[in-house]
């Protein structure tokens, strides 16, 4: 086929779902109505590990508008089903209501029902729960870690002994939340045997298959509805206790249920990432040329699931050396599960990597950029493979120069602003280019619009506007007449929102299928004897504006609306699918960044103030740049929380968690972020996948918390090895 000219793809346009958003017109999960819907409100429990000795039910009961207390007193035996496409490993996760064991603290165990949420919230507090409490298990240094995963190249030991420079350095990071600004909801109807749910997630399928196999359902008795997500950061990418409550409540009362969590008890109804202890031994040559790197890390996951994350990856390929070990230990904990949040294990193994960097530039006397550029390999060296794309040089160029890198003082504590100590930092980020198998349904009505669907999802990168802009322009139609439908699980099937593989999966399938259309179209025109473009040959023939010519004579063409019209068709349809190449890869892919920090510090109250951020990123083709900016803007923002505010707290008592509110668990706000800035290197990866985008919302967020703690170093001489840094660190 002719490739088509691209009107759409590259354009920084404005979100095509925008007026819906500020007028209040986007539905979310719990904004849906349903008729009939009555509400739910979960009991959580009070203990961080034990049994449920009894409970009192009755003043709940007899409260004006509660219709029922469901608990595992009282619950059905659910099939609970093996769920090989979730996250939930050999079919361990909880199980709701099945028995009185509690696993930690917060963990459902009850419910209450009732004809308005205040009638469920009062009822709720008059549940009364009695204990046989034991002694939970919730620090991760106090704790046995599992058997480790292990990676090995090279001989560590023996490179550390020959090591002229040799460093060992711990890092340890906070257990942070997602907090997205919707609090996670359901609204759960049965009609007989079938199931529907107004769902938040991130996963229309995965939401899917695991109610399907909860309840011992066929996958296509269950349908789950999400068109729009007010974020996510990865906590909606699998199905919560909550759903499944909110489904079980609605079919014990044969009413449509609602459930909305607390803002609380979206700190243990839903993920988080685990907090880490990182130990990293480094070895290196006097001119800073790495041999050897042990990675000894242990992170928390809980007693009934074992989450795990990429947090091995960037350690074996992101520095040419001969030698690596790793380890990599979860620790079961009486806590929920964790689940991936942006940058998932590359946004972790950043800080211990690109710090241990750091310190290792600063012993030796060299610039951190060029100790990195001294250290830049060739090939994927855990694998052989060669890059697809790999231009780190190119950020690290880029950034210093953008940034006014020749104006830092390599000299800790040498620069002040009146009583602020003034330092700079940088850092490397990497996160893998995912992609996934993908389909999407396009048709080309009459009229000369086109609909297309996938269930896909949008928690705020911009999917319905991205996905448009590929199919106008695969199409030759204008955005205005391109409808992207997602969020529902009667669409072609989609991989989960998350990793960074929807622009690459989906935005793949959808080109596809455009094309497939547009192909139906041409063929169907140069066949018709009453076509302009009859006798033409295909490839000669480009669409553009929804009127289809030659190339080398656009004057010479028709409209899809003529053309469909005379030969009686009321559309073209098709259905697009991608999927990566079967059998070995051929390539190593991965998105990079180089991220410079310039930081403040109160000489005197230890206080710390991010001045300006800088990302410079080679992520392939960039199909919105203004979607791209708010995907690198808000992933900086998110990194400036976890270098400097973000920390969930647990009280190792009994399990609890003492900050979960908004009030206590900081996250930045305006005056958090004055000045931050994204490049992206032009370029595309067609290794990685036909659109030749290599994912961003991801990668963003990669490389910002060390750089900050590395421009902290250069501004106070103080190495702080904990996040987040706080002041009472610095003093």
């Amino acid at each position: 086929m002719s490739p088509q000219p691209q009107a759409a793809v590259g354009a920084p346009l404005s979100r095509v779902d925008g007026r819906l958003k500020v007028t209040g017109k986007a539905l979310y999960a719990a904004e849906h109505d349903v008729d009939g819907a009555v509400h739910a409100v979960i009991v959580d429990a009070s203990v961080g590990r034990g049994r449920i000795t009894s409970m009192e039910t009755r003043a709940a009961l007899a409260h004006p508008g509660v219709l029922r207390v469901i608990s595992h007193r009282n619950a059905p035996k659910l099939p609970y089903r093996d769920n090989p496409g979730s996250n939930n490993p050999a079919g361990r996760r909880l199980r709701v209501f099945q028995d009185d064991r509690v696993l930690f603290h917060g963990q459902p165990v009850a419910v209450v029902v009732a004809t308005t949420l205040e009638a469920a919230q009062h009822g709720a507090s008059l549940v009364k729960v009695r204990y046989d409490a034991e002694q939970p298990s919730t620090d991760l240094h106090e704790a046995e870690p599992d058997k480790p995963t292990t990676y090995q190249r090279g001989d560590a030991d023996a490179g550390l002994r020959s090591a002229a420079v040799r460093m060992d350095l711990t890092y340890r990071t906070a257990r942070n939340h997602q907090n997205p600004m919707e609090p996670h909801a359901t609204i759960a109807r049965w009609d007989g045997n079938r199931l529907t749910v107004w769902d938040k997630t991130q996963w229309v399928v995965g939401a899917q298959t695991e109610l399907a196999a909860v309840f011992g359902l066929e996958m296509d008795s269950v349908r789950v509805i999400s068109p729009f997500v007010g974020g996510g950061f990865g906590s909606g990418l699998r199905c919560w206790p909550h759903t499944v409550v909110a489904a079980l409540a609605a079919r014990e009362t044969g009413r449509p249920v609602k459930l909305v969590l607390s803002r609380k008890q979206m700190y243990f109804g839903t993920g988080f990432r685990p907090s880490y202890e990182y130990r990293l031994r480094l070895g290196s040559d006097r001119r800073g040329r790495l041999t050897t790197a042990v990675h000894e890390i242990d992170a928390e996951t809980s007693s009934y699931e074992k989450f795990t994350e990429a947090i091995m990856a960037a350690g074996q390929m992101m520095y040419s050396m001969p030698n690596v070990r790793q380890a990599y230990s979860t620790v079961p904990l009486d806590v929920n599960t964790p689940l991936y949040m942006r940058g998932p294990g590359f946004a972790t193994a950043s800080f211990a990597i690109e710090s241990g960097m750091d310190e290792l530039a600063h012993q030796l006397g060299l610039d951190p950029i060029e100790l990195r550029r001294r250290n830049e390999p060739n090939e994927d060296e855990s694998n052989g493979l060669p890059f697809s794309t790999r231009r780190l040089r190119e950020c690290y160029t880029v950034g210093a120069r953008e940034f006014g890198w020749q104006r830092r003082n390599p000299k800790p504590r040498s620069t002040r602003d009146g009583d602020w100590l003034i330092g700079m930092g940088m850092a490397a980020g990497v996160y893998d280019t995912m992609r996934a198998p993908a389909q999407a349904r396009v048709r080309l009505d009459d009229d000369g619009t086109a609909v297309v669907e996938a269930a896909a999802s949008d928690m705020g990168p911009g999917t319905y506007t991205s996905q448009t802009q590929v199919a106008a322009d695969a199409l030759g139609l204008t955005m205005r007449t391109v409808t992207f439908r997602l969020g529902d699980s009667l669409y072609p099937q989609t991989p989960p929102h998350g990793g960074s593989m929807t622009m690459a999966s989906v935005g793949s399938a959808v080109l596809d299928g455009c094309n497939k259309v547009r192909q139906q179209a041409v063929e169907l025109a140069v066949q018709d004897e009453q076509s302009p473009l009859y006798g033409a040959q295909p490839e000669d023939v480009v669409v553009r504006g929804g009127r289809l010519h030659m190339r080398d004579n656009p004057a010479r063409g028709e409209t899809y609306q003529r053309l469909l019209s005379r030969n009686h068709r009321t559309h073209l349809e098709a259905v697009g699918s991608f999927a990566p190449p079967s059998g070995p890869e051929r390539h190593s892919f991965y998105a990079y960044n180089a991220t410079f920090a310039e930081v403040a510090v109160d000489a005197t109250l230890g206080l710390v103030r991010v001045r300006r951020v800088l990302g410079v990123y080679d992520a392939g083709r960039i199909i919105s740049p203004k979607l791209a900016d708010s995907q690198a803007l808000g992933g900086i923002v998110g990194g400036i929380g976890t270098a400097l505010l973000e920390h969930t707290v647990t009280d190792h008592r009994d399990g609890r968690i003492v900050n979960a509110s908004l009030a206590d668990y900081l996250v930045p706000v305006n005056a958090d972020v004055p000045d931050l800035r994204a490049i992206y290197l032009e370029g595309e990866d067609r290794e990685a996948d036909p659109l030749g985008v290599k994912g961003l919302g991801e990668v963003v967020h990669v490389a910002v918390a060390p750089a900050i703690a590395n421009a902290v170093f250069n501004a106070t001489g103080r190495r702080i090895r904990e996040l987040p840094i706080t002041a009472e660190a610095l003093l």
